[in-house]
């Protein structure tokens, strides 16, 4: 045993400096080259906040490897020689909540400051936001936990007399008690008086890391639940949409100068939201207008890829064809396959979580058999559909942000990102990852049994008073299947064309 823990610290130390190096080599090619060689406290906090969240996502199959180093040990106590999972899952959501709600918020505001302005008085504004956020969080943390931060587990009072040790205990189905009188040693003929409310006061770190789950959880439920649809369904349609031959000469000098025509548009609109921005005028049509102006931006940078998809230019144009349709190609096989990860999580949840009893473990059994077969096969393919909930989100934010007007669009893009876009989709990711594993302990519950993951994630924070019942009726799981039945039905009957705004721009005066 001993030797299987020293394997799992070295397994844990070069998975977080891959994490590490990985997260690096995202930041430098998804960076705008505007960015480079400056902004280094935001870059920092992007590739921290993309690490803790890539290693709190591992931590759960970590924590199963970990369960089972003691599973076979012959004395007690054996467990407490393992990794202290507990300590370090809360130790990874505290840092979570303080990157989500305090230095991320503090990084945006440094980083979209007024570029006119010193850097003291940048620092002092982001500063004096932060600890407005701190302070009024601390607030309702302190009488959050002060008035209802306790935990209720129902359980029975049973009882048994004691009597000399017989030769045979003549157990029935009637008696399954020692000794005679009326006693209650059997949950399932125990009168229903003998149920009762424990109750008890859940530690500060754990109640954290339950509030933010809930608020991880809403936002889970909504982009989650659209992801889940529109991430294998939109590189379906993509390929779908794909451009079918090269375009003429003369076609694409037609579609440039309209494209043109366009960006000179944009800028037009852009500049005299730059002029009001300047004049202190935003109000919420001024919101509207940079909104309207953000979408259709990010339509002609589409428009632009896809006209130099259509004409390829360069000594290599005819390689340069075969390698878009070959992407195209690719698009189709991911997006299958992304189809039937999906259908795959959309029916677990169905007959595991949602149906009670459950009809099937379904993919815990799976996870199991993988394990026999080989033991990593069984972790890797569980860390994997964890990491596609994860990737659904993302998905589904960018999904419902070229959508809805209340949120902000910070699209992602190679080397075209800035980072505002990179902190807000790195904040995002962090509160998603704590209901990410939320979710996958629950519904693996049956693969990752006796882990401190589920002791968290599952005993306190599903008894946690008033939080309990949005777990006991499955206010989440619900939540997340109708949304991503309503996605499918939009996807099949719109995903196959191209909606555009109208393209009007109502500038306030």
């Amino acid at each position: 045993m001993g030797d299987f823990n020293l394997a799992l610290v070295i397994v844990a130390i070069v998975v977080c400096v891959l994490v590490f190096l990985i997260n690096v080599y995202l930041l430098v090619n998804y960076q705008h080259p505007d960015d480079k060689n400056q902004a280094y406290f935001p870059k920092f906090v992007v590739v921290f906040g993309l690490s803790v969240a890539a290693i709190s996502i591992l931590m759960l199959p970590a924590d199963v490897a970990n369960r089972q180093a003691c599973r076979h040990a012959i004395y007690n106590g054996a467990c407490n020689l393992t990794l202290p999972m507990k300590d370090l899952w809360l130790a990874i959501y505290i840092v979570d909540a303080i990157l989500v709600f305090f230095v991320i918020p503090f990084a945006m505001f440094y980083y979209e400051g007024d570029q006119d302005k010193s850097v003291g008085k940048r620092l002092k504004s982001s500063l004096m936001w932060v600890i407005a956020t701190a302070i009024i969080c601390g607030l309702l943390l302190g009488i959050l936990y002060g008035l209802v931060g306790k935990v209720d587990f129902t359980v029975r009072h049973l009882s048994s007399s004691t009597t000399a040790f017989p030769n045979n205990f003549g157990f029935s189905s009637s008696e399954q008690c020692i000794g005679s009188g009326a006693r209650q040693c059997s949950a399932y003929i125990a009168n229903p008086s003998s149920e009762t409310t424990w109750t008890m006061r859940s530690t500060f770190p754990e109640y954290v890391v339950a509030l933010a789950t809930i608020a991880g959880s809403v936002l889970f439920s909504i982009f989650g639940g659209v992801g889940i649809a529109c991430l294998p369904l939109g590189l379906i349609f993509s390929f779908i949409r794909r451009p079918r031959a090269v375009i003429t000469r003369s076609q694409y000098i037609k579609e440039a100068t309209e494209l043109g025509k366009k960006a000179r548009e944009l800028k037009k609109a852009a500049d005299a939201l730059h002029q009001e921005q300047k004049s202190g005028s935003k109000g919420r049509k001024w919101r509207k207008n940079m909104k309207a102006v953000e979408k259709e931006l990010l339509l002609l940078e589409d428009d632009v890829k896809a006209l130099e998809e259509m004409y390829p230019q360069g000594e290599k144009a005819e390689t340069t064809w075969a390698m878009t349709i070959l992407g195209y190609l690719a698009k189709l096989v991911l997006g299958v396959f992304g189809l039937i990860v999906s259908i795959a999580w959309v029916v677990h949840i169905v007959i595991y979580l949602l149906i009670d009893p459950p009809l099937s473990p379904f993919l815990n059994e799976v996870f199991i058999k993988l394990d026999d077969a080989w033991g990593l096969l069984g972790t890797a393919a569980f860390a994997f559909f964890c990491f596609y909930l994860l990737l659904a989100v993302i998905a589904g934010e960018m999904m419902l942000g070229l959508r809805l007007v209340f949120i902000t669009i910070h699209p992602m893009k190679w080397g075209a990102t800035l980072m505002n876009s990179f902190l807000f989709n790195v904040g995002l990711i962090l509160l998603s990852s704590i209901s990410v594993i939320q979710f996958c302990s629950t519904a693996f519950a049956y693969y990752a049994q006796a882990t401190a993951a589920q002791e968290i994630f599952g005993h306190t924070l599903e008894s946690l008073r008033g939080i309990k019942y949005l777990y006991k009726y499955n206010v989440f799981q619900i939540a997340f299947i109708a949304l991503a039945g309503l996605t499918f039905v939009y996807y099949t009957a719109f995903g196959w064309r191209r909606k555009r705004p109208s393209g009007r721009f109502q500038l306030s005066s």
